[in-house]
């Protein structure tokens, strides 16, 4: 297990590139003055790792406090998707063009596929998947992206992209929390090297409301969204907790003075169910 230190420590993905252990993410946070003032507060508070998409339309605002804060670019790690509009091989080229531009970069440290299998384009997802592979592979082999992964994949999907790919995917970005572990889905990616990484890892708020979790947070002292943090590391993902607050951006960074106990993370692991679940990406409607 990675040693849990610090938010800085590092996860080494299957192609040998180090990812710091937590991100900030993005989503849900407004293009504009929001969206900057958060990365820029999330970029004070020690984060190193953030988290954007195509699909959020907030890439100019993050890539603008990035190039505000001061950090150096090798200090960071800057993730942005590939929307469902742009499947295919030219189209996903093209995508990563304009997402570089926004951000003001000349490279992404991960790449995903935002989801598997869009609405739009169901009758043809075998091989729109294989040729949008084929793509991300050669942004890869150009040093564009630095990673590429995939977000919301389920077995059946990885399965079908595994069928021409020359590199297996280096992240798979899922909805990870103590609502839903997505068991299935981490012990592939598990199985295949594949990093779980944890979007709304706190249930998109819904996870505070739940008696137990602030049992157990007064018990360490901490918030429930320390916690739950805490125990998605653990277990070996990596959060993306996003806010908008600069005290709540920095509360989600003091997840190292403490441990949770085997016993706790069992009650923790139990909580199924209790602030939604996963959308299967078959059945969304875009």
């Amino acid at each position: 297990m990675t040693e849990l230190t610090k938010l800085t420590d590092t996860y080494s993905l299957n192609n040998g590139t180090k990812i710091p252990i937590v991100g900030f993410g993005t989503w849900q946070t407004p293009d504009g003055q929001v969206a900057y003032d958060s990365v820029l507060a999330a970029l004070k508070a020690g984060y190193r790792h953030i988290d954007t998409a195509a699909a959020y339309g907030n890439e100019d605002s993050v890539g603008k406090a990035i190039s505000d804060s001061g950090v150096a670019r090798e200090d960071l790690f800057v993730t942005t998707k590939l929307w469902n509009a742009d499947h295919g091989y030219e189209a996903t080229k093209a995508a990563l063009e304009t997402s570089l531009q926004k951000l003001g970069l000349d490279y992404v440290d991960l790449y995903l596929i935002h989801w598997p299998n869009p609405a739009a384009m169901r009758d043809n997802f075998e091989q729109l998947t294989a040729d949008t592979w084929k793509a991300m592979e050669e942004l890869y082999a150009s040093r564009k992206a630095r990673a590429i992964g995939v977000s919301n994949f389920r077995p059946k999907h990885l399965d079908v992209l595994l069928k021409t790919a020359k590199v297996v995917p280096a992240v798979n970005q899922i909805f990870l929390n103590p609502s839903d572990m997505e068991d299935e889905v981490v012990a592939y990616n598990e199985a295949h090297g594949i990093l779980s990484e944890a979007y709304s890892p706190l249930g998109t708020g819904k996870i505070f409301g739940i008696p137990e979790l602030k049992t157990i947070a007064a018990k360490y002292n901490k918030s429930v969204a320390q916690v739950v943090l805490r125990w998605s590391l653990q277990n070996g993902f990596l959060p993306l907790p996003k806010s908008v607050h600069a005290d709540r951006i920095e509360q989600n960074t003091e997840l190292f003075d403490f441990e949770l106990s085997a016993a706790d993370m069992e009650t923790i692991d139990g909580m199924h169910g209790v602030a939604g679940l996963a959308n299967d990406p078959d059945q969304v409607n875009f």
